[in-house]
C-alpha cells in the first residue's frame, strides 16, 4: 500500500492549524507550535479538548499563565524543585523522598497521560525540561524520553526569553548549548516538530506585518528603521495611549503618579477568593484602587453578546460603584480589515461586572478512569487594571490599538519585539526615542533553531505522512510485545525461588513451571509475531487501513488475551506474598505489584484490539487502566476493618496451638514439604486465638488467603469444632491484642561497636521473647527462621539482644573459645561488621561475630 495515497486531512482554511491538530491526534511526535504574535496559538490551546481524543494536561511555567491557560504551574504539579537541574547530578535519596510524596491521583494522572501540553514555552529553561523529563520515566518507569508522553510546546521563541541567571548559566552551560528549551538532552533524543502559524491576525497593515518580521528574524535594514522611526514623539500623548516599559517600578511610577494627579474620590475594590488561589498568580490587584478619569485596561474578553471589549482593551473609568464600574471605551473593541485606529471614533460606555478567574488541577473520574479538570479556587474580581503604563513583560499575549513603547532600556532579547507585536498597526505606535539598534535584534541560537526547524517551504503534510505511518506501526508493535514485562516476570521469579524456605505466595503455584508457560506460551510467541508485523508493515505501511494486518491483529488479540489468562490469570486474581520478614514481604510485593500493573496494562491494550487496531481505542484502553492500576489505587480495607495481627502472647488457648502445630508437622512430613509451606506460625497462631467457626471467620483471619482455606479450610474448622466442644466454649472470639512490651534492656554504656542487636530502638519485646522461648526449646537459629518466617539473620538479632542484657551466654551462640578470643581480637569502635568479618575470613561467620561484640557490650557496661 502507498502510504502516499491514503487519507490525509484536507488542511482547508488554516492549513498550519489543521495540520497541528493532526500531528497532535493522530501522531506521537513532540510539536513545537509557534507563530508571531496574534496567529492564533492561544486559540489553538483553548479548542484542544474539542478535537483531541488523547488524556491531556496543560501546564505552563508561571502562576499567571496557568490562569490563563487553565492549567497547572510545572513546579508545582510536577514537584520539581526551584533552581538549577544538572542532569545525572541529583541525589538519589532526595528524590525517592520527593517521588514518594506524590499523591495517589498524581500518580494516577501521570500514569494515565497521553499528551502534555506546556504553554508559555519560551520561558522554559533546557534544565526545567528534563528535570520534567527525569520525573516522567521515573513515575512511569519508562525509559523512553519524557515517560513515553507526547508534547505539545506552544510559544514564541521569538519573544521573551526564559530567566537565567548568570551564577546559574555558570553552571548550566556545562550540560547545555543555550538556556532554551530546545537545548534539553531529552528533547535530542526525541523527534520534534516545529509547526508556524502564519496567518496574522491581529495586525492587518502590511508595512507594520513586514516591520515585524523584520525585526523578529534579525533582518532590519534602513528602509525598516526609517518606517520605525517615524514613530517617535517627544511629547507622546496624554489620553488613551498604554505606555509598555522595560522595568516594573516604572511602570508602577507611572500609574500611581497619574493617579494622584487625578482629584476624583479613590474607591478600592477588595477581590473575593475563595478556596486555593496563591496569590502570585492573582490576575488584578487583591485591593483595586480606582478613581473616576482613572485609564485601565480590560483583562478579559466580553462574555456578552455585544463584545463590546476584548483583553487589553483600553479605557476611561467614570463612575465607580460597589456592584459596577462604568468604563468608556477608547477606540473600537474590534476593527475591520483596513480600518485604522485613527479612523475609528469612542468605543461603547459598558457596565463592568465582577467575573471569576479559576484556578484548576487535575482528577481522575474514577467512574471511566479519564483525566479530568477541577476547579480548586476562584478569584473574582473586577476584570480592570491601572493602564497607563505595563510592563512589556505582563503585555505578553495582549493587543493594544495604541501603545506607547518606552524600549530604550531594553535588556533582553525579544523585548522590543514583544512590545512592538502588541499594536494592531503603525497609526496607534508611539516611540518616546528611537530604539537602540543594539537591542533590535534577536537571538542568533533561536534563528538558527527556527531555520533548520521549520525551514521555507516545509512540507508538512509529507512529516505527517510518515510521523502517522511510524506512530501505527510502533503502537500496533508496543502493543502486542511481551518483552516489556519480561524482565519483571523473571526477577519476581527469582525473589520467589530464592526466598521459598521463608516466602509463601499464593496464586503462585511452582515457580518452574510458570516460567516455563510465559517462555514457552508469552514471550516467545511475542517474538516471533513481533517479526511477522514488521514484515507485514514493510508493504502495509498504515494498520488501521490495512486488511490483512487488522485480521491478523483481531486474531492475535483472542490468542494473546486467552494465553495471558492461563499463564497469569491466577496471579492476578490471588497473588500475595506471605512472610514475617517485613522487609522480604515489601520487596516481593513490590515486585509482584509491578508486574500485574505491566501485564494488566498489557492485557487491555491487546484486548482493545478485538475488532481490529485502532490508536484512539489502543491509547484510551492503556491509559484507563494505568489509571485504574496505579500503585496505591487498589482498594484497600479501612484501618478499622483490617484483621488484628495477634502474636503467641495473645494465645489463651495453648492446646489448641500445639494441635495445630502438631497437624502441620503430620501434613508437611505426608506431603514432603517444610511446615511453613503448609502454613506459617502466625497462621497458626491467628486460629488459635480467634477459634474460627466458619470459612467466613477463616478467611477474615490476619494471614489466612484463599488457598489456605480451599486446601486446608475443613480439616482445620474440624479441629477448631472438636477443642470447642470439648471445652464447651462458643469459639469466634476476637480479644483486644496484648500491649506491645518493650524489652527491658540494661542501659549498655559506650559501646565497642554499634549493631543491630543493641540499638536503643529495639523491636518490641513480644517478638524477641518469642526467638528466646523457641531458642531455649532447643531450636537452632535456622530453625527458628523456618518456624516464625523470618531471615536466620533477624532471629541471631534477637538472641543478640539477650546476650547485651546477660540473659543469654555468648557460650550458647559461640561455644568455641578460641573462636570467641579472636573475634574479640578484632573488634573495634572504628570497625564494621563487614571489615571485622574481611580480617577473620570465612571461617567465622557474621551471627558469631555480632554474638561476640553483644557479649563486650555487656562486659562494658559493667552488668557481666
Amino acid at each position: 500500500m502507498d502510504v502516499t495515497k491514503s487519507t490525509l486531512p484536507s488542511f482547508e482554511g488554516n492549513k498550519k492549524i489543521q495540520a497541528a491538530r493532526a500531528f497532535v491526534g493522530e501522531t506521537l511526535c513532540h510539536i513545537y507550535l509557534t507563530g508571531r504574535a496574534g496567529t492564533g496559538k492561544t486559540t489553538f490551546l483553548k479548542s484542544l479538548s474539542a478535537f483531541c481524543p488523547k488524556q491531556f494536561l496543560v501546564a505552563a511555567p508561571t502562576g499567571v499563565a496557568a490562569v490563563n491557560a487553565g492549567g497547572v504551574t510545572l513546579h508545582s504539579f510536577f514537584q520539581i524543585p526551584l533552581g538549577p537541574y544538572l542532569p545525572g547530578q541529583s541525589d538519589r535519596s532526595q528524590d525517592n523522598r520527593r517521588f514518594f510524596r506524590f499523591s495517589k491521583v498524581k500518580k494516577q494522572i501521570i500514569n494515565g497521560l497521553d499528551l502534555l501540553v506546556i504553554d508559555e514555552i519560551s520561558m522554559v529553561r533546557a534544565d526545567l525540561l528534563d528535570a520534567l523529563d527525569a520525573v516522567l520515566r521515573r513515575l512511569r518507569r519508562d525509559d523512553r524520553p519524557f515517560g513515553g508522553v507526547q508534547l505539545l510546546l506552544i510559544g514564541d521563541l521569538f519573544q521573551l526569553p526564559p530567566v537565567t541567571k548568570p551564577e546559574e548559566w555558570g553552571l548550566l552551560s556545562k550540560y547545555y548549548a543555550s538556556p532554551y528549551f530546545f537545548s534539553s538532552q531529552a528533547l535530542s533524543r526525541s523527534d520534534l516538530v516545529t509547526i508556524e502559524l502564519e496567518t496574522v491576525y491581529r495586525q492587518s497593515d502590511p508595512d507594520f506585518i513586514r516591520l515585524l518580521n523584520a525585526v523578529r528574524e534579525n533582518r532590519m535594514d534602513r528602509r525598516c528603521t526609517d518606517i520605525l522611526n517615524r514613530q517617535v514623539r517627544p511629547d507622546p500623548p496624554d489620553q488613551g495611549y498604554i505606555t509598555l516599559t522595560t522595568h516594573n517600578r516604572r511602570a508602577e511610577s507611572i500609574n500611581n503618579l497619574k493617579l494622584a494627579r487625578l482629584g476624583e474620590k479613590a474607591y478600592t475594590l477588595a477581590a473575593e477568593v475563595s478556596g486555593d488561589f496563591p496569590s502570585h498568580a492573582f490576575p488584578t490587584g487583591e485591593q483595586l484602587t480606582l478613581k473616576p478619569g482613572a485609564q485601565v485596561m480590560f483583562l478579559r474578553n466580553d462574555a456578552s453578546p455585544d463584545k463590546a471589549y476584548f483583553n487589553g482593551t483600553i479605557g476611561q473609568v467614570t463612575h465607580v460603584g460597589r456592584e459596577t464600574v462604568t468604563v468608556a471605551c477608547r477606540g473600537s473593541a474590534g476593527r475591520a480589515a483596513g480600518e485604522s485606529a485613527s479612523d475609528l471614533k469612542d468605543g461603547p460606555v459598558v457596565e463592568v461586572k465582577p467575573v471569576d478567574w479559576e484556578n484548576v488541577t487535575y482528577k481522575v473520574n474514577e467512574e471511566d478512569n479519564t483525566i479530568q479538570q477541577e476547579v480548586v479556587g476562584r478569584f473574582k474580581q473586577f476584570p480592570l487594571k491601572l493602564a497607563w503604563a505595563v510592563t512589556i513583560h505582563k503585555s505578553q499575549g495582549l493587543t493594544f490599538d495604541r501603545a506607547i513603547v518606552d524600549a530604550k532600556n531594553a535588556f533582553a532579547p525579544g523585548q522590543v519585539y514583544v512590545a512592538l507585536s502588541r499594536c494592531t498597526g503603525l497609526d496607534g505606535l508611539v516611540l518616546t526615542a528611537p530604539v537602540p539598534p543594539h537591542v533590535l535584534g534577536t537571538d542568533p541560537v533561536v534563528v538558527d533553531f527556527m531555520n533548520r526547524t521549520a525551514p521555507p517551504g516545509q512540507d508538512l503534510a509529507g512529516l505527517f505522512r510518515a510521523a502517522r505511518a511510524a506512530c501505527q506501526q510502533t503502537l500496533v508493535l508496543r502493543c502486542f510485545d511481551c518483552s516489556s514485562f519480561r524482565g519483571l516476570f523473571f526477577y519476581f521469579l527469582r525473589l520467589a525461588r530464592d526466598n521459598r524456605n521463608v516466602l509463601r505466595i499464593p496464586g503462585l503455584g511452582e515457580p518452574a513451571e510458570l516460567e516455563s508457560m510465559g517462555r514457552d506460551q508469552v514471550f516467545q510467541v511475542s517474538d516471533k509475531f513481533q517479526v511477522q508485523l514488521q514484515q507485514l508493515m514493510a508493504n502495509e505501511p498504515l494498520p488501521e487501513t490495512s486488511a490483512v494486518i487488522q485480521e491478523r491483529v483481531q486474531k492475535a488479540s483472542a490468542w494473546f488475551g486467552n494465553a495471558l489468562d492461563q499463564v497469569f490469570g491466577r496471579l492476578l486474581e490471588t497473588g500475595s506474598v506471605e512472610t514475617d520478614n517485613a522487609a522480604l514481604a515489601k520487596q516481593v510485593q513490590n515486585a509482584l505489584d509491578n508486574l500485574k500493573q505491566e501485564v494488566r496494562v498489557k492485557r487491555a491494550g491487546i484486548l482493545s484490539c478485538a475488532d481490529g487496531f485502532s490508536t484512539t481505542a489502543y491509547l484510551r484502553a492503556v491509559s484507563s487502566q494505568a489509571i485504574a492500576d496505579t500503585p496505591g489505587n487498589q482498594s484497600k480495607k479501612s484501618a478499622g476493618s483490617s484483621p488484628t495481627d495477634y502474636t503467641e502472647l495473645d494465645i489463651a488457648h495453648p492446646e489448641m496451638f500445639q494441635a495445630l502445630k502438631a497437624w502441620r508437622t503430620r501434613t508437611a512430613a505426608a506431603q514432603n514439604v517444610k511446615a511453613f509451606q503448609v502454613a506459617h506460625q502466625k497462621v497458626l497462631v491467628q486460629i488459635a486465638v480467634c477459634l474460627p467457626r466458619s470459612k467466613k471467620s477463616l478467611k477474615a483471619l490476619k494471614g489466612v488467603g484463599p488457598a489456605t482455606v480451599e486446601s486446608y479450610g475443613e480439616e482445620l474448622l474440624a479441629m477448631v469444632d472438636t477443642y470447642c466442644n470439648e471445652k464447651k466454649i462458643p469459639g469466634d472470639e476476637s480479644p483486644e491484642p496484648r500491649p506491645a512490651e518493650q524489652a527491658s534492656e540494661k542501659e549498655t554504656g559506650t559501646r565497642r561497636n554499634k549493631t543491630p542487636a543493641t540499638d536503643n530502638a529495639a523491636p518490641q519485646a513480644n517478638t524477641r521473647e518469642i526467638s528466646l522461648m523457641l531458642f531455649k526449646d532447643g531450636l537452632s537459629v535456622d530453625e527458628i527462621a523456618e518456624e516464625r518466617g523470618l531471615a536466620p539473620t533477624t532471629i541471631q538479632g534477637h538472641l543478640c539482644s539477650f546476650i547485651a542484657n546477660g540473659e543469654l551466654s555468648v557460650d550458647q551462640l559461640v561455644p568455641d573459645k578460641e573462636k570467641q578470643a579472636a573475634i574479640a581480637a578484632v573488634v573495634s569502635p572504628d570497625k564494621n561488621l563487614t571489615q571485622m568479618k574481611n580480617e577473620l575470613g570465612d571461617d567465622y561467620s557474621y551471627g558469631e561475630i555480632r554474638a561476640v561484640v553483644a557479649h563486650l557490650n555487656h562486659l562494658e557496661s559493667g552488668s557481666g
